[in-house]
């Protein structure tokens, strides 16, 4: 298969633009939740231990959750008040719920946030440490430990900070980009100190012009080894291996990492993240999350993190579709949640790695037999062939599936998306690079 104009194999374009008409022109808006609910599994299998009880008073900022896992990261709470209730649902970790007492806002600006600042006197172990502390993940969705990522002994050249926000919907990292140029930019400066790479490249899709004439004039003002990439809007364009791809014409190997070929991706949030904690003290507690799709005030919201995903529909106005799905994330990779939702029997609440909440029409679709047209290859990314590896899923036959590298899926669901006979194609085959990992890794074939 041939690379397409992006530098990348495959690619969609799942949506003309409107879809993030509704929100990237929207105010932002601040909420104030009189209750949050911040759980101790911040990303699936990854759990911290509850260090406040019921009653406890506990001021924003404090730390509540200590890492009991590799790849959780400490969390803190994200307003002050008082702790009222400690509860789980299903195989969650444990949830704190917290009632504000005291209006919840947006830190004041501050130097970081408006003028480059000096990182000479910081040591790459300050950064990393201040990073751990501050519980910074990656942003793009997987929530793994950011400081992690960038403890890795290989040699690191480039940092590729995303901000493609190639996935339909959401505008979130746009309207971040907006908000915070000089945070971004700061955390860049320490991203790079952290990893002890040469340089930095910003990498933002070509629809997102006011930003990048944004950066491109603050670039211009000081001599920092960072540079910004214009890149052309394509799915899964913010691929991890998509965007070194992309940029660098570098392809990481199967079974490899980015930092086996020099390179660290982060997401645009995560460099202000850690900004936020480096030079501002203030852990990761608040993300911008674009809600969006039938509501009747589709917009992008300030939140704490732990605010009530009742209290963000209720903000922008409730649902407007009677038959629809309640996605969390991008329609293209994220996960329903519900059905036939309307604010009041919302369940959930904000997480560090939610990006948006999405109401969609329902739609029912039949899956029919396989015309074997091959259009799932010729968009996949990875370059595999899902509809072969979907038929050896059903059938059992992992192995077939292993030497069909299914372990190299990234779930961008461009496969699903052509499929003229509407098969659950990245369904299976996430589902099959998930028991192949398992299955070969048990049995020691796979690392």
């Amino acid at each position: 298969m041939k690379k397409n104009s992006s530098g990348f194999l495959g690619g969609i374009h799942p949506a003309d633009g409107s879809d993030k008409e509704l929100t990237v022109q929207a105010a932002v808006t601040e909420v104030n939740p009189d209750i949050v609910e911040i759980s101790m599994e911040q990303t699936p299998g990854n759990v911290c231990r509850l260090l406040v009880k019921e009653g406890d008073f506990v001021q924003r900022g404090q730390l509540i959750g200590i890492p009991e896992t590799f790849a959780a990261a400490a969390v803190h709470a994200s307003v002050t008040g008082h702790v009222t209730k400690i509860k789980r649902i299903g195989s969650q970790g444990e949830i704190c719920v917290i009632r504000s007492e005291g209006a919840w806002s947006a830190p004041e600006v501050r130097s970081y946030q408006s003028e480059w600042m000096e990182i000479d006197g910081m040591t790459r172990e300050d950064i990393l440490h201040s990073m751990e502390k501050g519980g910074i993940i990656g942003m793009g969705g997987a929530g793994f430990p950011a400081f992690r990522k960038y403890q890795t002994d290989k040699s690191i050249q480039t940092i590729l900070i995303n901000a493609a926000e190639c996935e339909p919907y959401l505008t979130c990292d746009h309207i971040l980009m907006r908000e915070q140029p000089m945070g971004i930019l700061n955390g860049i400066q320490l991203l790079i100190k952290a990893a002890g790479a040469a340089e930095a490249v910003l990498c933002i899709e070509d629809n997102k012009k006011d930003v990048i004439e944004n950066f491109r004039t603050i670039l211009k003002k000081k001599e920092v080894p960072i540079r910004l990439r214009e890149l052309p809007t394509i799915y899964p364009q913010g691929g991890e291996r998509q965007l070194i791809q992309s940029v660098l014409d570098v392809e990481v190997p199967a079974g490899g990492l980015p930092a086996n070929v020099g390179v660290i991706v982060s997401n645009v949030a995560t460099a202000n993240a850690a900004a936020d904690m480096v030079f501002g003290g203030q852990p990761l507690i608040s993300r911008y999350v674009t809600v969006s799709g039938c509501v009747e005030r589709p917009g992008n919201f300030l939140v704490p993190v732990g605010t009530r995903f009742q209290e963000l529909l209720r903000k922008a106005g409730d649902v407007s579709a009677g038959q629809n799905l309640m996605i969390v994330g991008g329609p293209m990779t994220g996960y329903c949640i519900g059905t036939n939702v309307r604010a009041e029997r919302a369940e959930g609440a904000v997480a560090k790695t939610t990006s948006g909440i999405l109401i969609l029409p329902e739609q029912i679709t039949t899956e029919t037999p396989c015309i074997r047209c091959g259009a799932c290859g010729r968009v996949c990314p990875a370059g595999l062939n899902p509809f072969k590896i979907d038929f050896a899923y059903r059938n059992g036959k992992l192995d077939v599936c292993r030497k069909l590298y299914a372990t190299e899926c990234i779930g961008c669901g461009a496969c699903s998306y052509v499929c003229p006979a509407r098969i659950e194609l990245a369904f299976r085959n996430i589902a099959a690079r998930n028991a192949v990992k398992q299955t070969f890794r048990k049995r020691g074939v796979i690392q």
